[in-house]
């Protein structure tokens, strides 16, 4: 039996505990006797105890039968059992219990649910949604039957959903339960609870450091336990709803902070009322009202006399060629395929309707103030956000190996770009993050330069592609010490699915936010704030970027993110969100951002885009939890199980938080989340004061010990060979991206890939000959040791520059002034680059030049090419450069237009 430390999540070592019983079972049915037979009783006893701990948070099978299992084993009647736990094993491993009722002993109908794994989706749509609702009350056995007894006593045909209760006595174990169980969807806190568990088990009570810790816990007061309960739950898992039965006067609850709860019931046992209550918070979660209004519409009998010959399927119904297509896709979808804004519909550009109710859903389900779909990705989004907020010559830091749509943005706003440098990983031909001393700096520098009210923008990527995370709070706070009104724009493209996953949250853009909205409420607050502004008075820049700086109570939070739900969430291809949570946003930007939005969104947006969009939203409401749980255990079980191999050892590395993070941007020491002899790390509290820290569900493997390099191992090995696709490589990695969707077979099949991967390398190294081994060895160190060191931004020629000191510059000149052939030339990058810099000349690049991977600008227009540049792009290994073209060479701008273009910049500036 595999220890607890060897488990990240109580959910994966439940299931597997089950599992494990399971198999003991059976083979003490078939072998009762014998030595080995008392083995095996004895490790079933074991696993009894593991899984009386932990079943009392869940309905099924629910502590009485658990009870009745322990004891028939107790009895030797194993033969009875073996059914048992074989149903009960077999109904949680399908969700058969959440369909129907699953009787556990020999007595009850004698149907296989086997069949439940195999039901089609639309069965399975036809079944009423199953939950739990956690009730928490300190009673005895004879208070939980009538509890239990007189909630599923109100259950209605009508229903739209059935729930199960599940009654736990504590706070402590409410806040494991809502945790640990992610059926649960409702919590009723009545005013018997206590304050402490009899649970104590480090995977459980690792949990309760997720809802604040132990220290915080003890300080409440016991006749708040309620209402503190309900805040706490709301910190970790805000898309709950709670209900607070309580015998306080409404004065004493009215001014407290209730976090997520829905309904205060005053010292009545109103079961219909209280049940009801529930029903419609779930339902307000679950309805779609897009997909809805989508789907009534496809229902109704229209004549098309519009646009889109495919609307209705009648084009492709009446062919005798494209038939396969309808076959292929079916009737629904072009049945849905429509132009119409009437008929219950609604417009993107100007949404009334549905669109607009489920615009407002996200916005709840994201913690934002207005959100708004986008069908076409978040290259479009980025451009929209930017177009809104930034005016010509508004200085914007942006960190320079962002995504391309960014330094397109700023080419039509015509922004004054400040680039900042991300730390460089060389030994592994990748970038980090951009850490926040260099960002304090260059905002002190543009401060002390008289240009701090040109300042309009931060835009940072969170997280990177590579899976660095910003602590998001702590960059805004500081920097708003500096520019109280900046705004951010925080790029989370790969994070939508943060929100979810309570660790991950504090991290997003939108949960830092609301949290900085409310600090600066406080008085507490501003007295910090004064007494620091006091001590500071006259500091100086060394001892500003050495202190946490503490923004002022009036500062305006200003915050955008951009998320490309499809990448993570549920949401068909392009399907991606603008959250805004901006002060300012009303009275300063809403007419701005509505003619940015007209300007990038097309007048005839995919229907079935947003509608997935609102069905992607309403799954995470109400079993995201649950999903990025499972996904941070596929990414963790993924980690460790290359990590531990001796096989894989030989040719892979994981690459752990040590290695993609400077130890200074680490404060909390923390290296790796699995060590083999420690088990798992505790996550939280790297998450929680770190400076930077790695997404776990990106796993980047260094593959340059195999002797290939990350693109030919991405393409000839794992695609052609095995069929695993990857997107992110560089010259010596690969990432493993894991999402909702990922499964433990999934990452099962990977492993034994690489498995059979290793032993191959092992057997040809076996029969290699001396000069083939050497060639192997040659190749490793060519990927693992002789690696060229990333460049960073060098600078704007001066024709593009203003003022070299703070070294902003103008991207969109150069741009356009590439479109005259006559201002360019080209320069081969062997020889004719490296014999015009001997002669003293600046070669300034006309183009974005953009390598995959790394897959960002090495080069923009208006920028002077460095010999560190000139370097890296020769070692690049990589099938695509984008801008470059290798028959001709670098495209650069002639002295001639450069010195045009000084004498323009010289004229507008006297």
């Amino acid at each position: 039996m595999q220890s607890m430390s060897d488990y990240y999540s109580a959910v994966q070592l439940r299931s597997d505990r089950w599992s494990a019983l399971r198999e003991k079972l059976e083979l003490l049915h078939r072998e009762p006797e014998g030595k080995r037979a008392k083995t095996v009783h004895a490790e079933a006893a074991r696993l009894f105890d593991s899984l009386g701990v932990i079943e009392r948070y869940w309905a099924f099978p629910g502590m009485a039968a658990f009870e009745q299992m322990r004891r028939q084993f107790d009895s030797g009647h194993v033969d009875d059992l073996v059914y048992t736990v074989r149903r009960a094993t077999r109904a949680m491993t399908t969700g058969a219990y959440r369909r129907r009722m699953i009787p556990l002993d020999r007595d009850g109908i004698d149907d296989d649910h086997d069949e439940e794994a195999l039901l089609p989706p639309e069965a399975r749509a036809l079944t009423k949604p199953y939950f739990e609702v956690l009730i928490v009350d300190d009673v005895n056995e004879y208070q939980e039957r009538w509890l239990k007894s007189n909630m599923t006593s109100m259950r209605r045909h009508e229903d739209p959903f059935i729930y199960e209760p599940v009654v736990v006595p504590s706070l402590k174990d409410a806040l494991i339960g809502v945790l640990f169980n992610h059926n649960i969807q409702a919590i009723v806190v009545r005013p018997g609870l206590k304050m402490d568990s009899d649970v104590d088990l480090p995977i459980l009570t690792r949990y309760l450091n997720r809802a604040g810790g132990e220290d915080t816990i003890e300080e409440i007061a016991p006749e708040n336990y309620g209402p503190e309960l309900c805040r706490m739950i709301g910190r970790v898992r805000p898309e709950l709803d709670a209900y607070l039965v309580t015998d306080r006067s409404v004065e004493d609850i009215a001014g407290l902070d209730l976090g997520i709860c829905r309904r205060v019931f005053y010292n009545q046992e109103d079961f219909m009322e209280l049940h009801l209550n529930i029903l419609r918070g779930v339902q307000a979660r679950y309805k779609t009202p897009f997909f809805t209004a989508l789907k009534e519409y496809s229902k109704q009998p229209t004549g098309v006399f519009h646009a889109m010959p495919i609307s209705r399927g009648k084009s492709i119904s009446r062919s005798h060629w494209i038939q396969d297509m309808g076959a292929f896709y079916g009737p629904n979808i072009f049945l849905a395929e429509t132009s119409a804004t009437s008929g219950g519909l609604d417009s993107l550009l100007e949404p009334h309707g549905p669109i607009k109710e489920a615009q407002e859903l996200a916005s709840r389900a994201f913690g934002s103030k207005q959100t708004f779909f986008a069908t076409n990705g978040t290259s479009t989004c980025n451009k929209i956000v930017v177009q809104a907020l930034v005016r010509p010559g508004d200085i914007v830091l942006i960190d320079r190996d962002c995504h391309k749509s960014h330094h397109y943005g700023m080419v039509l706003s015509g922004a004054q770009v400040r680039y900042l440098d991300s730390y460089p990983l060389n030994e592994y031909s990748m970038y980090g993050a951009v850490p926040l001393h260099e960002i304090k700096h260059q905002l002190l520098k543009l401060k002390a330069a008289g240009k701090l009210d040109r300042v309009r923008m931060l835009l940072l990527t969170n997280c990177t592609f590579d899976g660095i995370v910003y602590n998001v709070e702590r960059v805004m706070e500081e920097c708003l010490a500096i520019k109280p009104d900046l705004i951010f724009l925080w790029d989370e493209a790969w994070f939508a699915f943060a929100r979810f996953g309570p660790t991950y949250r504090q991290r997003t853009g939108m949960n830092a936010a609301n949290v900085l909205r409310e600090r600066l409420k406080s008085s507490a607050h501003a007295k910090a704030h004064a007494r620091q502004a006091e001590k500071l008075k006259d500091a100086d820049e060394a001892t500003l970027l050495k202190t946490r700086l503490i923004p002022p109570p009036n500062a305006r939070v200003r915050v955008y993110t951009t998320q490309s739900t499809h990448k993570t969430l549920t949401s068909l291809r392009q399907g991606s969100m603008i959250h805004v949570n901006d002060q300012d946003f009303k009275g300063e930007v809403e007419q701005s951002f509505h003619e940015a939005y007209m300007t990038h969104t097309s007048t005839s947006p995919n229907y079935q885009i947003i509608a997935s969009l609102d069905v992607g939203r309403r799954q995470v409401e109400l079993e995201g939890f649950e999903f990025v749980q499972r996904q941070v255990e596929a990414a963790m079980s993924m980690r460790r199980a290359i990590s531990t191999h001796p096989l894989l050892q030989k040719y892979f590395k994981v690459l752990t938080a040590g290695d993609m993070i400077p130890e200074q941007h680490r404060e909390s020491g923390v290296e790796s989340y699995y060590d083999p002899d420690q088990g798992w790390t505790d996550i939280w509290t790297c998450w929680e004061r770190d400076e930077f820290v790695l997404d776990a569900t990106r796993v980047t493997l260094a593959v340059g010990g195999t002797g290939w390099d990350g693109d030919t191992f991405k393409t000839e090995v794992l695609m052609d060979k095995y069929g695993i696709q990857i997107n992110k490589t560089s010259r010596n990695t690969v990432l493993f991206m894991t999402n909702i969707g990922t499964t433990r077979s999934s990452v099962a099949y990977l492993i034994e890939v690489l498995v059979e991967i290793a032993k191959e390398l092992d057997d040809r190294l076996d029969d290699a000959s001396k000069m083939e081994r050497l060639s192997f060895e040659r190749r490793v160190k060519n990927l693992m040791q002789d690696l060229p060191p990333l460049p960073d931004f060098s600078y704007f020629h001066h024709a593009f520059c203003k003022d070299a000191e703070t070294g902003e510059g103008d991207i969109r000149t150069p741009f356009f002034l590439a479109y005259d052939e006559n201002n360019c030339d080209y320069l081969e990058l062997e020889g004719g680059i490296d014999a015009e810099m001997d002669k003293g000349r600046e070669v300034v690049s006309a183009s974005f030049i953009i390598p995959y991977p790394p897959g960002f600008p090495i080069l923009v227009p208006g920028q002077v090419v460095s010999r560190e540049i000139l370097a890296f792009m020769r070692a690049l290994d990589v099938g695509e450069i984008h801008g470059y073209r290798a028959d001709l060479g670098l495209r650069v701008f002639t002295d001639e237009a450069l010195a045009l273009q000084t004498k323009k910049l010289a004229t507008a500036a006297e």
